[in-house]
């Protein structure tokens, strides 16, 4: 099964997304900053068997608008809104990795009756971090673009499924492999989260959620503490042998608690409907 291209226009910003087709239940995708849907082919194309999975190029990634004039939370929730209005997704799942679990977190948080379920991928409602920007500023100013090939790039990603799925979200010039995102973009989407913490709006939260961890992941064990403690009926799942692109390294591990956590949900209301 392959992807078919789909685009969502929302106020003027194209959102480019991969339609994965599927009869069942709808399941939405979420890449992380400076990431791509394509990250998600593997994990998509096993899903799209049960489930109608879209992976999003999300604004400023990818496929999708370039260099969007707002890079705000709000901005990126209301483009997940507008994918599952205008492609008919009803009551999804909504899936997110690191950036992207975060807004998927905002999402469920801003429109309760929205979801069928949330899962969170290395993400979580976070605290204030005043040098995040000056930080993954250095991070893609450390990038030697252009990369000469494609090979180069994944050498240089940490090689496996890790470097290959972030080198296939570069694009290839005249003078060799480009990202598909602008530094200054991504720099800016993290201005909120540089400045405060979301913890109100994960206490919101009303759908089923699960958690998902990398062994040697970003997201410290205070923080999942604290979000069991204050969501008790969170599911988390920690992954071995997995860092904050668990995605990656382990598409099958994930599939398998994917799977099993929607099946456990299928038959949950949602808040506010019989």
């Amino acid at each position: 099964m392959t992807w078919t291209d789909r685009t969502v226009v929302r106020e003027g910003v194209r959102i480019s997304c991969r339609d994965w087709g599927g009869s069942g239940p709808p399941v939405v995708l979420l890449h992380g900053l400076a990431g791509h849907a394509g990250e998600w082919d593997t994990l998509a194309r096993n899903l799209s068997r049960r489930y109608r999975v879209v992976a999003v190029d999300q604004r400023g990634h990818g496929a999708s608008e370039r260099r969007p004039g707002d890079v705000s939370r709000a901005a990126y929730v209301a483009d997940v809104v507008a994918v599952i209005g205008q492609l008919d997704l009803r009551r999804p799942a909504l899936v997110g990795q690191s950036l992207g679990g975060h807004t998927a977190m905002l999402t469920a948080a801003a429109h309760p009756d929205l979801l069928r379920a949330l899962v969170l991928i290395e993400a979580g409602p976070g605290g204030s971090s005043p040098n995040v920007q000056a930080e993954i500023g250095a991070a893609l100013d450390a990038w030697p673009t252009p990369f000469p090939t494609r090979q180069a790039a994944v050498e240089f990603f940490g090689g496996g499924a890790v470097g290959e799925g972030w080198a296939a979200g570069l694009e290839e010039r005249a003078d060799g492999w480009w990202p598909t995102f602008d530094r200054d973009v991504m720099v800016d989407a993290l201005t909120e989260n540089a400045r405060r913490s979301f913890w109100e709006e994960w206490t919101t939260i009303a759908c089923p959620t699960l958690v998902i961890l990398g062994q040697s992941g970003i997201i410290p064990a205070h923080e999942t503490q604290a979000m069991l403690q204050q969501r008790p009926d969170t599911v988390a799942v920690r992954v071995p042998e997995a860092g904050h692109d668990v995605h990656l390294e382990h598409p099958e591990i994930l599939r398998q608690a994917l799977q099993e956590f929607l099946e456990q949900v299928a038959d949950q209301p949602v808040r506010g409907q019989a």
